[in-house]
């Protein structure tokens, strides 16, 4: 009898879905009560929730860099 391995969870619908797994994650972590063979678990998915949430603000801080430097290179609108 073979021993399946659980499919990875899904990734977060969004960062504001990722922030709120992590503090469920945190909540439970804190409370001492998960049972010793989840511990493990929980805190894997919680640096896969955090890897997660720091690309999605990398890439938010990528975009607003681009449109800053776009901003300052456009020339200031005038009425004339």
């Amino acid at each position: 009898m073979s021993r399946k391995t659980p499919a990875p969870p899904a990734l977060p619908a969004s960062y504001g879905d990722a922030v709120a797994q992590l503090e469920q994650l945190i909540a439970g972590l804190e409370s001492g009560q998960l049972p010793l063979e989840d511990l493990l678990g929980q805190y894997q998915r919680g640096t896969e929730l955090l890897r997660y949430c720091r690309e999605r603000l990398q890439a938010v801080e990528s975009q607003v860099k681009v449109l800053d430097d776009d901003a300052a290179e456009a020339q200031p609108w005038t009425d004339e």
